[in-house]
Formats: structure tokens, sequence, C-alpha cells
């Protein structure tokens, strides 16, 4: 198979589809393989470790999309990346389509086949392709919490470690799922008082044994919510309905309540965000203020991180990437039902049902489509 990989061109985004070790696994089991020129050099790959890994270095995203059969990327397509998809191409990337009308309606006039990483399972009902992200930017979102409550950023003026004499930071962490576990990990770890808020009290127990009383485990209910998070210095966002829309738990009305210079971090927006005052940002211009609250709500943040997220991100994709390559799109995903939970949409048919329901597009199970 001829395999493409093009330079991000999202803002601030470094990371690339394919590290020189994951192309030379791929060359090694009989692909071609296309890498756009400097694809990968802000973060260390150059231009010869990937001529050296057995990869022809392209001049131009158009020539990868023009002869590439599979294209491997890290962010969701562009509305100029989605217009040269053709009908008979596999796009394997992160996608996140639920909020997000216009990608869904492009890809879907594009007829490509598009395998989004957020949505692949595995036997414990996890998110193996979302997970390494979901680790970066759940320990991010403390670092950027952090910064962001200094009084030159805006925030209050706490160090949510404290010193001896002084209180440390209220840090309230909504979801303890893998983002939000990390999170915890990296608040605890500079000292300040964390909170929990989950709706699984199977979830809420591993947390307490996990964190062994170093962390407040609290049933999540709208309640609970509005009390822990007006107190707090920093709430990160950290919701996910795999494949939907993300709630919106914290409302306006409870970020008025908040203090001035608070900070609130949606990891959730790439899923539409947790709060119902979130917006896109960048790394460019990351943060805004809605009621004296700092709002930090980057679509991408573990492209802050860019060569971490990458080697991290390629661990995980690579054995379907592999899979997808050695056996063609429809037999990789009927031998492996949890690929085939990856499959969002092919040749214009919507295949998968929480993107459908939040758009309003006629749902196609992915079965069903591959054999239309």
């Amino acid at each position: 198979m001829l395999i493409g990989v093009p330079k991000e061109i999202k803002n601030h985004e470094y990371r690339i589809g394919l590290t020189p070790a994951s192309v030379r696994e791929l060359v090694n089991n009989g692909h071609q393989l296309m890498v756009q020129t400097n694809g990968g050099a802000a973060i260390g790959f150059d231009n010869a470790q990937y001529k050296a890994a057995g990869a022809e270095i392209v001049q131009t995203p158009e020539e990868i999309f023009d002869r590439a059969e599979m294209i491997v990327k890290v962010k969701e397509p562009q509305p100029n990346e989605c217009a040269m998809l053709k009908r008979e191409q596999l796009l394997y990337t992160y996608l996140h389509l639920a909020p997000d009308p216009d990608q869904t309606q492009l890809l879907i006039n594009s007829g490509a086949s598009c395998v989004a990483y957020e949505t692949v399972t595995d036997n414990n009902g996890a998110l193996p392709l979302l997970a390494p992200m979901s680790e970066v930017a759940g320990r991010m979102s403390i670092q950027a919490g952090a910064h962001h409550l200094e009084k030159a950023q805006g925030g209050s003026g706490i160090l949510l470690g404290g010193v001896p004499g002084v209180a440390p930071g209220k840090v309230t962490i909504i979801g303890g799922g893998v983002v939000g576990t990390h999170a915890a990990e990296m608040a605890v770890g500079l000292g300040a008082e964390v909170t929990i808020l989950d709706r699984s009290l199977p979830r809420l127990r591993q947390l307490e044994e996990l964190f062994k009383g170093r962390v407040r485990c609290v049933y999540s209910t709208a309640q609970a919510v509005s009390d822990y998070c007006t107190d707090s210095d920093l709430v990160i966002g950290a919701v996910l309905i795999p494949g939907a829309e993300a709630p919106k738990l914290l409302t306006k009305e409870m970020i008025s309540q908040m203090r001035d210079g608070s900070v609130v971090v949606d990891v959730a927006i790439d899923q539409g965000g947790c709060f119902e005052t979130s917006k896109a940002t960048t790394h460019a211009e990351p943060t805004y203020v809605v009621d004296g609250v700092v709002h930090y709500c980057v679509a991408n943040m573990p492209g802050g991180v860019a060569r971490t997220s990458t080697m991290a991100l390629n661990n995980a994709t690579l054995p379907f990437a592999l899979a997808l390559a050695n056996k063609g799109l429809k037999k990789a995903l009927l031998d492996d039902a949890h690929l085939m939970n990856g499959l969002n949409v092919h040749k214009g048919m919507v295949t998968y049902e929480a993107v459908s329901r939040a758009l309003g597009h006629e749902y196609v199970p992915a079965e069903k489509a591959l054999e239309a």
C-alpha cells in the first residue's frame, strides 16, 4: 500500500502522523511511504531520518493527497485537506466529528473512508488510541492551569502547592477517567488540594484506592459541580462520552460565581467542551476571560509537547496502521471489531452512531456500509 504522511497545518501543531521508526516498520512490511518535507523537523525528525527509514520525501501535500492510498495524520483534516481527499482513499487520524458539522459534511462529500483514532476500542471498553493523548492532556492541564493562575497571566496569583503557613490552591477535576486521573496525579504532586467528581461509584472507589486519601472523591451531581467548582482556584473539564459531544456540566451561572482570576481548563474542547462558556482556542492565543475567569480551551493541547506526544501516539496507532495497510480496510475491520468501531465515515455514509445522532445524519452501521 502507498501511505502518505502530510505535514500538519493546524495552528502550532508540530506532531506528525508517523515517526521514522513507524515508517521503517511499515516499509519492512512491504509498503511504500511518502512523507512531506520537514513534516517532523520541528520535533527533531528530519528528512534524512525518514529517508533512512525508507520513505520518499515529497514537497507538497497535494502530491500526498493525489497519490496515497492511505493518509496518516494526527489532527482532523482542515477544509483544504478535505477537499483533496478522494473516494477510494483511507484517512487514519483524529476526527472528533460530533461537534464539527462542517468537517463531517466535507468528509461525506469526499467519499473517503475515515477511521478515527478516538473511537477505536479495546477488550476493556477503553479507547487505546485516545488514551496516550488523554494522558498527556491531563498532565498538561495542571501545568497550564498553574501557569495561568500567575498574576502576570491574568490569574489570581495563587501558587497551587502553597508554602508553609499558606494554604494550597484548590483544584476540582470533573471526570475521573484517563484525563482526570493524570491531572490529579500532577495536582497532588504539586501539593494542591484536589477533588475529583465522577458519576461512577466503581471508578470513585478505584480512585480512592489509587490516591489513598490524598484526593477527595465525590459523586458528581449538578449541586456538587456547583459547590466544588465555584470554590476552586482551578477547574479541569475531563468529561468524555466516546465519539459524542461533551455535556455542558459547568454552566455560565456557575462560572459567574467563581472568584476573579480563577482558571478553567476544558480538556473536552475537542468534543465541543464541557463548560457552557467554552470556545476553542489555539496555542498562539490560549486563553480568554469570561466573568473574570480565565478560560484555557486549546483544542490540540498535546501539540504543545509535540515530540513526546508523537512518540506516545505512534506507540498506540502503529499496530492498527499495520493492520489496515497489510489487510486493506475491509478485511482489517472485519477481522477486528475494535478497529471497526473507528470507522466514522465511509463512502458518503456516517458509520458512527453518536456522530449521526449529534449531527442529524442517517446512521449506517459500519458492517453494512462496508458491504454496500
